[in-house]
């Protein structure tokens, strides 16, 4: 059997939410913007979809636009929302463990004449609230730190941080690509002025996204040439992933607590038996605030590289960590943020459990990936052992040269 457990990447598309999308490609085909009825119907489908996003982090659809995904919503956010209130100042709040998205339009704007502090996260993955009230100037307009960790599941005090930005008359931007679905948003409550949404991250269609700005903010638009999404998003919608984005953020928060709890379950029991089966393993993140489906362990004496290609050959889909930078072989800037030792850090695989996972699954899992690791790590005592000048004296070494 295939066993897809990494669902942080990407999660398999609803089958009802394809079957809401279906009419879009055939039958309601017309253009938005169209004032005829075929375009009209259309019109319909896309704000009956900004209703659905908007209830599900009790915004107001006026405060909702589609995007091509997470990228584009952050993207837009931060250097929108720095632009828009240059004036007031040029000095931008975020985190060492933000996604590459983030922190690479930090270092952007750095170039062109912003100020970033990039804050440390302590051995759990979080920020110290007290060094982020110290890091604000008069100058600070923008805060964005991300809701929870794509890699280690860290879901941060985004209440807190928004309490903190309100007070100091700062805006808060946070990436929630990854806690959308997994937990229950409410931007007034916790006082966010802009987030990210990925509708692939929760069962929905990839490159179809949006993003919250609270109403009365300005933010700058960088696609010129259309005036769809009230002016500010330039190009013809996609009208069936946009219904599909608004059906699955719909069916996610249906049989919320249900279907986190099962998750939830599936993620403790695998924590439990990996650390009972495998000796010198270790946990990265905290282990409360954390999203229900993640699972991250460091294995000592292997590479995750390894691991991954191994468990693949067993039908096992794992990474070993963000998809947007999978390939390297240099260990997360995350975890070396987290003070994870380097060494340690290079046998990093992530596990992400979604709705669609099953016990049987999880102990086929397990039992794969004791065998692996026992497998590679005697590989690994093997090598070690190999003098270097075996060839020349024939595999006949007395410890003459060791």
């Amino acid at each position: 059997m295939r066993v897809y457990l990494d669902n942080s990447a990407t999660t398999k598309l609803d089958e009802n939410v394809l079957k809401e999308m279906m009419p879009y490609f055939t039958e309601e085909y017309g253009n938005a913007l169209s004032v005829y009825s075929l375009g009209q119907n259309a019109r319909k489908a896309i704000e009956d979809a900004r209703i659905k996003v908007a209830k599900a982090i009790n915004a107001d659809p006026s405060e909702i636009y589609f995007t091509s995904g997470g990228t584009e919503s952050n993207i837009t956010a931060i250097r929108g929302l720095a632009y828009s209130y240059r004036r007031r100042g040029n000095h931008i709040i975020t985190s060492k463990t933000e996604s590459p998205v983030v922190l690479e339009t930090c270092e952007q704007l750095e170039k062109e004449g912003f100020e970033v502090t990039y804050l440390d996260v302590d051995e759990k993955g979080f920020i110290n609230l007290e060094k982020l009230e110290d890091s604000i100037t008069d100058k600070t307009i923008l805060i964005t730190i991300m809701y929870a960790n794509n890699e280690t599941g860290v879901i941060e005090q985004i209440a807190n941080i928004g309490a903190i930005a309100r007070e100091n008359g700062i805006f808060f931007h946070t990436d929630s690509s990854y806690a959308i679905g997994n937990v229950k948003i409410d931007v007034k409550r916790e006082m966010i002025d802009s987030l990210s949404i990925s509708a692939h991250k929760f069962y929905g269609p990839k490159g179809i996204g949006a993003l919250y700005v609270r109403k009365g903010l300005k933010f700058k638009k960088f696609q010129v040439g259309g005036h769809q999404e009230r002016n500010k998003r330039a190009g013809t919608e996609n009208v069936p992933a946009i219904v599909g984005l608004g059906k699955s953020i719909e069916l996610v928060y249906e049989d919320f607590e249900k279907q986190i709890q099962k998750t939830i379950e599936l993620r403790d029991y695998f924590f439990s038996e990996v650390q009972k089966r495998i000796k010198n393993v270790y946990i990265n993140g905290d282990l409360k605030r954390r999203l229900p489906g993640n699972v991250n362990f460091s294995f000592y004496d292997v590479e995750a590289e390894d691991v991954i290609l191994n468990l693949d050959m067993k039908d096992i889909c794992v990474s070993n960590g963000n998809v947007c930078i999978s390939g390297s072989l240099e260990p997360s800037h995350v975890l070396l943020a987290m003070q994870v030792p380097y060494d340690i850090a290079k046998g990093t695989v992530r596990f992400s459990i979604g709705k669609y996972n099953t016990k049987e699954e999880i102990d086929y899992t397990i039992n794969t990936l004791v065998e692996i690791i026992e497998e590679l790590r005697k590989i690994e005592k093997e090598e070690k052992n190999v003098c270097r000048f075996a060839e020349q004296c024939g595999g006949n070494c007395s410890g003459c040269h060791k």
